[in-house]
């Protein structure tokens, strides 16, 4: 088996492992990202609903929130800086009758508490100004919540990456390795020619994959369980009525069927919440079942009475890598082996968090 050496390898090439080859190549290192697919961001990175989130429903000093707020702020200068297409249409979450109108005061709390600018409670009245065919007895405005072009984004990242010298390997994937005694990791990476890669600084940005990579690894000790819960979308086949993302007030401990736009402007449904009881990625199903809509169609009646009938159609779904053990877990960001990163559980605003997270582990890792 051949053997290399490299200073710092980043270990799957979605859009958290492209922003962190990003941070990593600007701040001096010689990187390398091992992308086990034929194109990079092939997962979870091409399966979510491409909002830029505000930071309004994580709690309050947590990673999430922490790196979604900073995130966003630093991605609507990117994507402006750099041409990737995007739009800050704002949005509204809903309160259908007044028994929900509690709920929006505690979203707001939270909004606050994160440091979320410019969230503005709505009456009835100022709600169907903006958008006339809610049912609504109260609103609450995000003018912060965005869109973007997810795979014009990773393009960007894996582009300014690779012009400060990173360098991208597809059709590679890490099967086995083990820690060092000088504190460096030796990867076996697979392909059309496994090879040994020694390496000063791993991250392991492997997504659904991650405890998976670590666990080939001898001496990464610390693993945590990973729970894969699938959303499913339904595209609306007529012209939505809507300019703006259009979310029902949370309940249960999740967002509900929401309105999401994509750049085209056109409208879809999603995600619900579908646990799996499996753990292996590699036994996703990510069919949707046309039955499902039934459900939809009713929760999204409660904010939108007019949704014709027949109009929902099946279409994607995207699985979140979530922490078990946890109703609402937050992210791990692993730094138990000196200069090395293993991400854990980053799911959802992980998009927005994106650089936010890039700079993170860069600065964890610390300079070359």
């Amino acid at each position: 088996m051949e053997r290399y050496e490299s200073d710092t390898v980043v270990i799957g090439a979605g859009v958290i492992g492209l922003a962190c080859a990003r941070s990593l190549a600007r701040a001096g290192h010689e990187v390398l990202v091992l992308e086990k697919n034929a194109v990079y961001g092939e997962e979870t990175s091409a399966r979510n609903s491409e909002v830029i989130h505000a930071g309004i429903y994580y709690a309050a000093g947590s990673l999430k929130a922490r790196y979604c707020v900073e995130g966003r702020r630093a991605l609507y200068d990117y994507a402006a800086t750099n041409g990737v297409p995007h739009k800050k249409c704002g949005k509204l979450i809903v309160a259908a009758d007044e028994a929900e109108l509690p709920m929006l005061e505690s979203v707001a709390e939270k909004a606050t508490a994160n440091g979320v600018e410019g969230m503005r409670p709505l009456s009835r009245t100022e709600a169907l100004a903006m958008e006339p065919e809610l049912n609504v007895a109260g609103a609450l405005l995000s003018p912060e919540t965005g869109i973007i072009d997810s795979h014009a984004l990773m393009l960007a990242y894996l582009g300014e990456a690779e012009a400060h010298g990173a360098q991208l390997v597809t059709g590679s994937t890490v099967t086995g390795g083990h820690v060092r005694d000088d504190g460096r990791i030796d990867l076996e990476v697979g392909g059309d020619e496994p090879l040994c890669l020694t390496a000063r600084h791993v991250v392991n940005a492997a997504g659904l994959w991650a405890q998976s990579v670590s666990g080939k690894i001898e001496g990464i000790s610390v693993v945590p369980p990973l729970a894969l819960a699938k959303g499913n979308y339904f595209s609306l086949t007529v012209t939505a009525p809507f300019k703006r993302l259009i979310y029902p007030a949370p309940a249960g401990g999740g967002l509900g069927v929401h309105l999401t736009l994509d750049m085209q402007g056109r409208a879809k449904f999603g995600p619900d919440v579908e646990w799996l009881s499996l753990d292996d990625p590699a036994a996703i199903d990510y069919s949707v079942d046309p039955a499902r809509g039934d459900s939809f169609y009713e929760a999204i009646r409660r904010y939108w009475p007019g949704l014709p009938d027949g109009t929902l159609a099946a279409d994607y779904s995207g699985i979140r890598p979530k922490i078990a053990g946890s109703d609402y877990p937050d992210y791990v960001v692993d730094t138990h082996l000196p200069g090395h990163v293993m991400l854990y559980g980053i799911e959802s605003p992980g998009l927005t968090a994106s650089l936010a997270i890039g700079d993170a582990v860069a600065e964890a890792i610390g300079g070359t």
